[in-house]
């Protein structure tokens, strides 16, 4: 193991050395800065979610000639995957949500 140690530490100081891997500078990891920046990501995730929804359920439409209702039923799902992901963005890191399941230690 003790190869593969150095190897990783090696690897990250390249990675560092090269300009690939910045230190994080604290906060919240994946949130762009700022109130605008923030804005434009909630609405890139809930459109983009939307448009996969509405494509995959024309298509399935098209297909199996069932219009509308697979359209109707994934423009729904990808609504609901739009607004999980805005959840998942302003989530905290550490908290997690276990879904009727007691935790370890309860």
């Amino acid at each position: 193991m003790n190869e593969r140690d150095g190897f990783e530490q090696r690897l990250r100081e390249a990675r560092t050395r090269q300009g690939l891997d910045k230190p994080s500078e604290g906060g919240k990891q994946g949130l762009p800065p700022g109130p605008m920046g923030i804005g434009f990501r909630v609405g890139v995730e809930l459109v983009s979610a939307l448009v996969v929804g509405v494509v995959i359920g024309l298509m399935l439409d098209r297909w199996l000639g069932t219009k509308p209702w697979l359209f109707l039923l994934f423009f729904v799902a990808g609504a609901a995957a739009g607004v999980m992901n805005i959840f998942r963005l302003f989530k905290p890191p550490g908290s997690r949500k276990t879904w009727g399941r007691k935790g370890p230690g309860s």
